[in-house]
């Protein structure tokens, strides 16, 4: 089953889901803010993308994250950030089947769904 995680008032999660539709993929969508993002999963995805891809450095939630966090993160700071606020994870993130996807580009998502 193809899962895809973010928030529903997210535009890049927004054209994921259009294009999703409009190919006739099923899948479920997992809302961050209401269904959760426990530690294993966020460590599935870390494992899969990197810690690095991860975490949206352009997000309004990072920008209002303490100067000090932002200078001195690493792995396990930007693993406890993105627990306490999901919305520092870059979105979609697409689970087809173990395979990870981060963001969202036609044509990834063409590629993938082959």
């Amino acid at each position: 089953m193809t899962t895809l995680y973010g928030i529903p008032n997210c535009d890049t999660v927004k054209k994921a889901q259009r294009w999703l539709d409009a190919n006739n993929v099923e899948f479920s969508f997992h809302d961050f803010r209401k269904d959760g993002l426990n530690e294993t999963l966020l460590r599935e995805w870390i494992s899969a993308l990197g810690w690095e891809s991860l975490l949206n450095k352009r997000s309004t939630s990072w920008r209002q994250l303490d100067d000090d966090i932002k200078n001195s993160i690493d792995e396990a700071s930007a693993v406890r950030e993105m627990l306490a606020t999901p919305t520092l994870i870059k979105r979609p993130v697409l689970n087809l089947e173990g395979r990870f996807q981060v963001g969202f580009k036609e044509s990834d998502y063409s590629a993938l769904f082959k």
